[in-house]
């Protein structure tokens, strides 16, 4: 068993003296031909040889107050139902679980729309679905807080050790008075949802004490102790499944559905099935905050910075720990000696906010490199070239170098490929056309992680680890990495995942999954090849592994060969250190734009858009491309489209469903190249890999809100940017 520490900047590992050529090819996703033939599992298709039991949450219908009552003797009564389950206290009202109450429900106080108070199970999911609607819950409402703004005056900073505490440095109101050219400029973002395609969904089997769980879960070292904890039981009295994934974004960490569905295979003996519906979704899984965020922008006549400030307000449910980190990505940015990144808490009654796709820079990219746009304007300066002249050569607020930073290198590049420098304005009939340039920037994380390879007498390799696959291409990856390192086809790599009796793994959230469960599987790797070196009288180094053989001096011999009649195995473990202190670590990336405005109509078309991103190593260059468009498809939608929007009478979401809540279509959607300069990043993990999954939203909006006001010169600050919002401003055509 292997353990490293990143205290200090890995060295060379199998991975670098493979020659394979597994590493970073564009290959096809191993798991690919069982999700196109319906032969994947997900959380809700698992099947058993008894017969099932059906759970249908019940929920309230007031955001704020107690309830009186809950008459369940009509639901009892109905065909089909074994039970209605009310007063257990372990009903969660929400997720994340951490947040559960351990009250009587009728007793209880509610304090966002749509809080679950109970479950109904029946013999099918129809008949529960009709006792739950039958199930009568009286409340008694109390006055709600549904505005942020409205209760700005309420708020609250940053708790002490939060993840990203307010930073002042300098005096950004005399940088402001003394500047040469100021921006001061207000954006807002609204609510926002996960729309992950698969709905959260569980099953749960008890056998005695012990409790097997079939779910959608991104995170198993997080959501096992925290469902177990709700359950009341020992971690290890809890199994948990879940091999394919339908998305997450981050909302997928242990939702109601499994405790929920504990309960309800508890009371009936029977395996039970309890799948949230899209409108229950939308209140009982946490979603984005909404934000306000001040931009300051204070510069000379050159474009230098000499103050910044972005200070937001964020919404949460009372109670809740976490907040949007709207600065987290613009903290290390770009360099000005005064400096104010800090954070307002206001607590609503509205659903619990937490993390969804790249948490901060997914909406605090927004305003800030909208504010950029404005200054570059007002200074008669190209965008790119103001970005340029406040490079810093070390984080501008820590003063810690940069363990690797390529962010001029995917402008210039960027620039290229887009035809930046040839760009013009320019009128299509009713159609006006326009470009526009955003930053995009995200924190790099390592997490702790394990991972178990065994190389068979046969000559396959087999990898074995908890983490999850929510449709990045984790399975494939790694089958790459380990193929690389042990010499193998990648036929010959067997994948196991999303089973906690495997080793602990990264789990999927933060970009942090693919360079953690990569690097603990480049490990066990390291022990795997040193044996093997070792029979053959070799230095790792001096020996090749190649296609199922070894190779030294003048001696090839099979792996099966090698390996004898027992296996090889080992144990990898990654685990964050030293360096995560020492460097400051994060992936950078430029964005461009092509957006055509009617001008009649006001109608908005992406047209094209092209990214060049700098995140370390590419692991495969395929679902590392697929990774950056989806992230940049979901900024035309929070340009463009997303808002969950608030009831300010009730508290409830209006549009709470996929036919209100719009988000991207094929339609919607250009013509979108992704690009990368590849780095090896030795400070950030042994593999050299750095997160891509959540950098391709990262300032993908502010590039089309750019674009959009460089057409028709239109600038809205409140997203999105909706049609009713361009009409009144747009010029003649």
């Amino acid at each position: 068993m292997t353990e490293y520490r990143m205290d200090e900047a890995h060295g060379e590992t199998a991975l670098d003296r493979g020659t394979q050529g597994l590493l970073g090819a564009g290959l096809d996703r191993i798991d690919g031909p069982a999700k196109v033939t319906g032969a994947a599992t997900y959380a809700a298709e698992f099947t058993f040889d008894r017969p099932m039991a059906y759970g249908v949450a019940i929920t309230a219908t007031i955001a704020s107050g107690t309830i009186a009552s809950i008459d369940k003797a009509a639901a009892e009564a109905m065909p089909g139902v074994l039970a209605i389950i009310t007063d257990d206290p372990r009903l969660p009202r929400e997720s994340p679980l951490i947040r559960v109450e351990r009250m009587n429900r009728v007793e209880g106080e509610l304090a966002s729309y749509g809080e679950i108070v109970g479950v109904a199970v029946a013999d099918s999911f129809e008949e529960a679905r009709a006792a739950a609607r039958a199930v009568i819950v009286t409340c008694t409402p109390a006055d709600g807080r549904y505005d942020m703004m409205v209760d700005a005056d309420r708020a609250n900073g940053p708790a002490k050790g939060a993840m990203l505490p307010d930073v002042v440095k300098g005096d950004v109101d005399a940088a402001m008075a003394d500047a040469a050219v100021a921006i001061d400029a207000t954006y807002t973002t609204p609510r926002q949802v996960h729309a992950a395609m698969e709905p959260h969904a569980a099953i749960v089997d008890w056998d005695g004490d012990t409790c097997t769980l079939y779910g959608s879960i991104q995170l198993f070292g997080f959501a096992q102790g925290m469902i177990a904890n709700s359950l009341d039981i020992p971690r290890d009295k809890l199994r948990m499944i879940s091999h394919y994934i339908g998305g997450g974004f981050g909302g997928k960490i242990g939702g109601p559905e499994t405790v929920l569905a504990a309960i309800a295979s508890q009371a009936t003996g029977r395996p039970a099935k309890v799948a949230l519906t899209r409108q229950q979704l939308f209140h009982s899984v946490y979603g984005r905050s909404d934000t306000s965020q001040r931009l300051r922008l204070a510069a000379d006549e050159d474009g230098v910075l000499s103050g910044i400030g972005q200070d937001s307000y964020v919404s949460q449910k009372p109670g809740g720990g976490f907040f949007e980190p709207v600065a987290l990505g613009s903290v290390g940015l770009y360099s000005a000696p005064a400096r104010s990144f800090t954070t307002k808490i206001v607590e609503l009654n509205l659903t619990p906010t937490g993390a969804v796709r790249a948490p901060g820079e997914a909406v605090g990219m927004i305003g800030l490199e909208c504010a950029m746009d404005e200054l570059a304007r007002e200074l008669g300066m190209d965008p790119i070239e103001l970005r340029r002249r406040n490079e810093p050569e070390n984080d501008p607020t820590s003063g810690k170098p940069f363990s690797s930073r390529r962010l001029i290198d995917c402008f210039d590049e960027g620039a290229e490929k887009f035809g930046w420098a040839t760009r013009e304005r320019r009128i299509e009939g009713e159609w006006l056309v326009g470009h526009g340039v955003a930053t995009a920037a995200r924190v790099n994380f390592l997490a702790d992680s394990s991972a178990r390879v065994r190389l068979s007498p046969d000559g396959r390799a087999t990898v074995e680890t908890d983490m999850t696959d929510i449709g990045t291409g984790t399975y494939t990856i790694l089958a790459q990495v380990a193929g690389e390192a042990l010499g193998l086809p990648i036929h010959c790599i067997d994948v196991k995942l999303g089973d906690s009796d495997f080793p602990t793994g990264a789990g999927s959230g933060g970009s942090f999954g693919a360079a953690s469960s990569t690097s603990s599987v480049v490990l066990a790797c390291e022990d795997i090849v040193a044996e093997l070196a070792k029979r053959m009288n070799a230095k790792p180094a001096d020996m090749t592994l190649k296609d199922g053989h070894a190779i030294a001096g003048n001696h090839r011999v099979p792996l099966s060969e090698l390996v004898g009649d027992a296996p090889l195995e080992a144990i990898g473990t990654i685990h964050p250190g030293k360096n995560n202190q020492k460097y400051s670590q994060a992936t950078h990336g430029a964005q461009f734009v092509e957006a055509w405005v009617n001008g009649v109509t006001g109608e908005v078309r992406v047209k094209r858009m092209l990214g060049v991103f700098d995140c370390g190593r590419i692991l495969n260059a395929k679902t590392a491309r697929s990774q950056a468009i989806g992230g940049m498809i979901w900024g035309i939608g929070y340009a463009l489209h997303e808002h969950a929007v608030v009831d300010p009478r009730t508290g409830a979401y209006v549009n709470r469903d996929l036919a209100e809540y719009h988000i991207p279509v094929q339609s919607d959607v250009p013509q979108i190249e992704a690009y990368f300069v590849e780095e090896i990043d030795r400070h950030a993990n042994p593999v050299g890999a750095k997160g891509i999954g959540e950098l391709g939203i990262s300032g993908a909006t502010a590039a089309v809100a750019n674009a959009i006001f460089d057409a028709c010169g239109v600038r809205v600050r409140d997203f999105p940017i909706t049609v009713d919002k361009l009409l009144a401003g747009l010029p003649p055509v």
